[in-house]
């Protein structure tokens, strides 16, 4: 059987002063998270291994998380961060890659102002060097980045590319507003048929309403199986942050709910073979 992995969580300890999108005045996430936190969660759902994601625009925080994955063993890989706008920052990719849990990066892509950043000539030597270098992408934005995501992909067919989030649709506003589910739907679709990208299924319950229900995320769930299929298709908690709607059990068990038509081979993907697959998770 394929072991079990949550493809998306974070620690963070807000006294280290770079968590800078984090809410001061937030309790739920403006506290330490770490794997002692984690621990538990991770054995109640019978989960071994983990993705271990930046949540801080340095790479001190990459290098704080490669500290905790090397003394974690629950932590299989760890995607960090480097700045695509200075291209000196090479040296940090070329110098983390033979760290053996490093597997790639993540611009926090959602929160630049600029929706074309991704686009801009400045900031190619990044993309080329993650092919170069066989390092992850983590695609990170709303349903307004999917043209230039796309755009992306495509110009860079030998990148490896995960959609996080699911590209965060809004399923909070998407209840009364068809046009913003077509929006996404399409958008989802296309970088579905038209490259390699893979998908995290994570995030979801994030972008819900208070008191969301299973069958508001279906749609979802529905859409992002039919064009990726459980072999592009992993699993992941978004842990902590996920805590602003639900629970770790919640979220887990609502996900298998989701994935319950698949085979066992199809959830055994979901929950675990496409991560290990994407990341080069071995077992």
């Amino acid at each position: 059987m394929t072991p079990r992995i949550d493809a998306h969580h974070h620690f963070w300890n807000p006294a280290r002063g770079d968590y800078d999108w984090m809410p001061k005045d937030n309790a739920v996430l403006n506290r330490s998270y770490l794997p002692h936190d984690f621990a538990p969660h991770l054995a109640e759902a019978g989960i071994g291994s983990t993705v271990l994601v930046q949540a801080a625009a340095t790479v001190e925080e990459t290098e704080y998380m490669i500290g905790i994955a090397d003394a974690t063993g629950s932590v299989a890989a760890v995607v960090g961060w480097i700045d695509f706008e200075d291209r000196s920052h090479l040296k940090h990719l070329e110098r983390l890659r033979d760290h053996p849990k490093f597997v790639g990066v993540r611009p926090m892509i959602q929160d630049i102002p600029d929706v074309d950043w991704m686009l801009r000539d400045d900031v190619q030597w990044a993309y080329s060097a993650l092919v170069d270098l066989d390092l992850t992408f983590d695609a990170l934005g709303f349903s307004r980045h999917l043209v230039n995501f796309l755009a992306l992909l495509k110009r860079y067919p030998k990148l490896r590319v995960v959609v996080d989030h699911c590209m965060k649709p809004q399923i909070r506003d998407h209840g009364t507003t068809r046009e913003e589910f077509a929006l996404w739907a399409e958008g989802m679709a296309r970088i579905a048929d038209e490259t390699t990208a893979f998908c995290k299924f994570s995030g979801l319950v994030t972008e819900a309403n208070e008191g969301w229900t299973v069958d508001d995320l279906r749609p979802y769930a529905a859409h992002l199986l039919q064009v990726f299929g459980p072999d592009r298709l992993m699993w992941g908690s978004d842990w902590p942050v996920c805590l602003l709607r639900a629970d770790y059990r919640d979220w887990h068990q609502a996900a298998q709910t989701l994935m319950a038509e698949l085979s066992d081979p199809g959830k055994e993907q979901v929950f675990g073979g496409t991560a290990a697959r994407f990341y080069g998770i071995k077992s």
